[in-house]
């Protein structure tokens, strides 16, 4: 497997005010204790390696001897492995390997619920769309097999679907991809390079963020009011900033669940326009709506897609083993985006392709599903609003999570003990640069409702564990010390 090596300047701002200079703590258990967190909390990824001893020591002003102390510390819990030669690599131990969504893991004894993955089972009707790929691909065995851009009649039905939003669309603006997420390293590596800086609304997607940030481009992130989007303080970033693209979620935003309306669309791509920023809208979570239907795609507002390019996937709607999205762009950007693609691999599987065709054209979108998640929704609210009354939660007119706000900044404190617990949360931070959003939870409301309720019980226990030991005033590298001393 290969390893990506994070840098110094990145593992920095990941690690912010990572040293509590009032605690008694020794200085390798404190860095030892916020390099874990990083792991478990996401924000470092598996298979990294990590600068240094001398490297690092020398990046945080500290002695050679504190760094090693540290890593020491964490190859004995497992969170490191090193080899002669080629440096420290960030592991998970054994027996706490992620689970699948709602699974809970008895493994090891420790009845862990794994409440982190906002992603659904597959849909009704994926496999009769697998058979039906299977019956119809021998009319493409003839073929190499080899079409960067995607087979045809996917690009078709990808077109077709946009034409029914209300843009239209031809198949030569398409590009089909390995899910959204290749599409959008394909953009980066297109668009921008190492220095460069793209625009992000903040909080966003926790993987867009480590792309950016694995690319060492710079993210530039523009908060969120209380609601919609800052249209004004996106253009000043473009203004001051000259990023290289910007990357918005603008139709149920993972982790908020907000939707942007029309007139906020149209003055967005206004505002680029006029400032010659690229926007890249990922519409993985379009099809997600619970209350409302979502607007018209960003991309009418700029049909040729010059200045709007768009990132779709299967993997939400229809399941997430269906790797497969797209592109919406010009027809001369699809062709480089093509050109370019051949570096990385040469085509989409053509069995999942036919498939998701399939999909696109019955057009059914969440179906009963939304029900289901309606209620799940619901009933996850009114559990918080029983057991945890000081929180702060808006229901969200769709997507698949809610965005949790604590009255005190820990979450990261909060996750770590909730996982000693038996619940393992993403914390605020995991959606964020440079420790933002440490008063913040995502809670996915997928699982079952009697999953649900073991969570909420679990976060109950903690949240009291929590203040019960540790004195008000304390900032959240502190509390996140003392609970990983309470573990």
């Amino acid at each position: 497997m290969s390893t990506s090596l994070l840098r110094p300047p990145s593992l920095l701002r990941l690690l912010g005010a990572w040293r509590a200079q009032d605690s008694a703590e020794p200085a390798y258990r404190q860095l030892a204790q916020a390099l874990r967190m990083l792991v478990l909390d996401g924000r470092v990824g598996l298979n990294v390696r990590l600068p240094g001893e001398r490297e690092l020591a020398a990046a945080l002003g500290l002695s050679r001897t504190t760094v090693a102390a540290a890593f020491d510390r964490l190859r004995d819990e497992g969170f490191l492995e090193s080899r002669q030669g080629s440096g420290s690599v960030t592991r998970i131990p054994p027996g706490r390997a992620e689970t699948a969504p709602g699974e809970i893991d008895t493994t090891t004894g420790g009845n862990l619920l794994n409440w982190t993955h906002a992603a659904l089972p597959a849909a009704p009707g994926v496999a009769r769309a697998y058979a039906h790929a299977v019956e119809a691909l021998p009319a493409y065995l003839g073929d190499l097999g080899y079409d960067p851009l995607g087979i045809m009649v996917l690009r078709r039905a990808i077109a077709a679907h946009y034409e029914r939003r209300g843009c239209p669309t031809s198949p030569d603006q398409i590009m089909v991809t390995n899910g959204a997420q290749q599409g959008f390293s394909l953009l980066l590596q297109w668009l921008a390079g190492p220095g460069d800086r793209v625009v992000i609304d903040h909080p966003t997607y926790h993987n867009a963020i480590q792309a950016l940030q694995r690319a060492h481009v710079v993210p530039v992130p523009v908060g969120l009011p209380a609601q919609g989007w800052d249209v004004d303080a996106m253009e000043a970033a473009f203004r001051q900033t000259s990023p290289r693209f910007a990357y918005v979620i603008a139709d149920f935003h993972n982790p908020t669940g907000r939707s942007m309306d029309p007139a906020t669309r149209r003055a967005l791509v206004a505002a680029a326009a006029r400032s010659h920023t690229p926007l890249v809208v990922d519409e993985t979570m379009v099809a997600m709506g619970l209350d409302f239907a979502p607007p018209p795609p960003v991309a009418m507002h700029d049909p040729s897609g010059r200045q709007v390019i768009t990132l779709g996937s299967a993997s939400k709607i229809f399941w997430g083993g269906l790797r497969v999205g797209w592109i919406r762009a010009d027809v001369q950007t699809v062709a480089a985006l093509g050109r370019l693609r051949t570096t990385m691999d040469m085509a989409s599987p053509v069995v999942e392709q036919i498939a998701v065709a399939q999909l696109i054209d019955a057009d059914v979108g969440l179906g009963e599903r939304a029900g289901q998640l309606r209620g799940r929704r619901d009933h996850l609210l009114g559990l918080i609003a029983d057991r945890l009354p000081h929180w702060r939660v808006e229901s969200p007119a769709g997507g698949l999570s809610l965005w949790a706000e604590l009255p005190r900044a820990e979450a990261t404190a909060l996750a770590a003990l909730a996982e000693s617990l038996g619940v393992r949360i993403a914390a605020g931070p995991r959606f964020g640069v440079s420790g933002a959003f440490e008063r913040f939870l995502r809670l996915p409301f997928t699982l079952p409702e009697e999953q649900l309720a073991i969570g909420v019980e679990r976060l109950v226990e903690a949240d009291a564990r929590l203040h019960a030991r540790m004195p008000k005033g304390r900032d959240s590298l502190a509390m996140a010390l003392d609970a990983d001393r309470l573990i």
